[in-house]
C-alpha cells in the first residue's frame, strides 16, 4: 500500500503544502488509517522526490492540525481526525480532490443553514441601537459597497448583535471559505436580487425586535443560497472548477 500511496513525485511549487495534501488526502480516505505509522522521512522524501526538510514542514503542518503525532526517536503516527480534527482541518480539506471538496462545501452549507437562523433570532433579541444603525448604513442604496461586501457586513453585524462570540468566530471561518467560493452564488443576477431583498427584510425584522420573523427570514435565504450553490456544483465539476 505504501508504494501505491507515495509513488508519484510532486510538482515543484509550494512543495510542503503539496506533500501535506497528499498525506491529508490519504488520511481522509482511510488509506492511512488511525494508529498507523507513516514511512520514514527518508522514504517519503525519496518517493515524493523532495528533500527531508520539505517532509518535516509537511508533517509539522499535519501535527498542528492534530492529524499526526510525532514521537521523537520513533516516527509519526496517524491520529483519528474524527476525534481530533478542528475547523482548520475543514479549510484544508477544501483544497483536496474534487469529491472531497464537494462534500465539504455541502457540509458547510448545511451547517450554516442550521446555525444562522438561531444567530438571527438572538440578534433580534439582543441588538443595540448601534447594531441597528450599522445595519441601516449598510443597506443604504447610495453607499459604495459591492453586494458581496454588503452581504459580509450584514451577517457580521448580525453575528455581533447575537451576543454570542462563537457565531462571530464561525462566521469569520465561513467568510474565508466564501472568499474562494462566493462566486458560486453571487455571479448569478437572480441570486443578487434575493440577497438584496434579504438584507432589507432582515434589517427591518431585527430593528423591530421580531426574533421569530428574523429566524424565518434567515432560514429562507440560507435554504435558497444552499440550493443555488449546490445546483452550480455539477457544472463547475465538469469545467474542472471544483
Amino acid at each position: 500500500m505504501t508504494a501505491q500511496i507515495f509513488s508519484r513525485p510532486v510538482s515543484r511549487t509550494r512543495l510542503y503544502e503539496e506533500v501535506e495534501h497528499i498525506l491529508l488526502s490519504n488520511i481522509i480516505r482511510g488509506e492511512l488509517p488511525a494508529g498507523s505509522k507513516l514511512p520514514t522521512e527518508r522514504l517519503l522524501a525519496n518517493n515524493l522526490n523532495v528533500n527531508r526538510s520539505t517532509i518535516r514542514e509537511a508533517l509539522g503542518k499535519l501535527e498542528s492540525l492534530d492529524l499526526v503525532e510525532i514521537r521523537h526517536g520513533d516516527g509519526a503516527y496517524v491520529k483519528d481526525y474524527l476525534e481530533s480534527g478542528s475547523l482548520e482541518l475543514i479549510r484544508e480539506m477544501i483544497h483536496l480532490d474534487k469529491p472531497n471538496r464537494e462534500g465539504i462545501i455541502r457540509a458547510l452549507l448545511e451547517f450554516r443553514t442550521i446555525t444562522a437562523p438561531e444567530m438571527a433570532y438572538l440578534a433580534a433579541n439582543n441588538r443595540t441601537a448601534e447594531h441597528i444603525s450599522q445595519l441601516e448604513e449598510v443597506n443604504r442604496e447610495d453607499n459604495a459597497l459591492t453586494i458581496v461586501e454588503k452581504d459580509v457586513l450584514v451577517h457580521h453585524i448580525i453575528a455581533l448583535a447575537s451576543g454570542n462570540i462563537l457565531y462571530v468566530v464561525l462566521l469569520n471561518f465561513f467568510n474565508k471559505f466564501m472568499d474562494e467560493y462566493g462566486f458560486l452564488y453571487f455571479e448569478d443576477s437572480q441570486n443578487q436580487v434575493q440577497s438584496l431583498k434579504f438584507h432589507k427584510d432582515i434589517c427591518a425584522a431585527i430593528k423591530a425586535g421580531n426574533a421569530a420573523k428574523s429566524r424565518r427570514i434567515m432560514r429562507r435565504i440560507m435554504e435558497y443560497s444552499q440550493d443555488a450553490v449546490i445546483r452550480t456544483m455539477p457544472g463547475l465539476a465538469v469545467q474542472g472548477g471544483i
